[in-house]
């Protein structure tokens, strides 16, 4: 509970955005990739760059999950790893950025890894401002359901 207190602003803003997204989600798919694609493009350059400037800074999730099984790897394997690890992850952020952009397949694909991605860091706990994760999962879920699947800029005309 201490750790909610000391971290209550940030994981109010993340559950927040992900309200909003899960909201667009229901009538303005395209504004909901659009939502996506900023968080995912933001989370690319921030873990990027963090990774490269102040990689220690991610050993703190260690702290924040609940789970055994990832402290442990947090406090073991991934702190030996944590540039190239994170640096990949930052790549697949990228690319589900673009992903989300486009049009068929790879939006289905961007949408999948994005929905499996929110699902990998939702034992994080306050670390990825659970439940946010799976609020923003069911929005990408939705996407899947009710989208056209075409480009982000190309709408209908009614």
């Amino acid at each position: 509970m201490e750790l909610l207190k000391e971290n209550i602003i940030p994981w109010s803003i993340s559950n927040g955005i992900a309200l909003v997204i899960l909201a667009t989600a229901f009538r303005w798919t395209k504004l909901t990739r659009l939502l996506l694609f900023m968080v995912f493009a933001w989370a690319c350059w921030l873990n990027y760059n963090t990774a490269h400037k102040t990689p220690d800074d991610y050993l703190i999730y260690a702290t924040f999950t609940p789970f055994e099984m990832y402290h442990n790897f947090i406090v073991h394997w991934f702190k030996s790893n944590i540039v190239p690890t994170v640096t990949l992850i930052s790549i697949g952020q990228g690319l589900i950025a673009l992903g989300i952009t486009l049009k068929g397949l790879v939006v289905q694909i961007a949408c999948v890894g994005a929905i499996l991605f929110f699902i990998a860091i939702a034992p994080l706990g306050i670390g990825s401002a659970f439940p946010a994760t799976l609020i923003a999962a069911a929005a990408t879920i939705l996407i899947l359901k009710k989208d056209n699947l075409n480009y982000l800029w190309h709408f209908k005309r009614k």
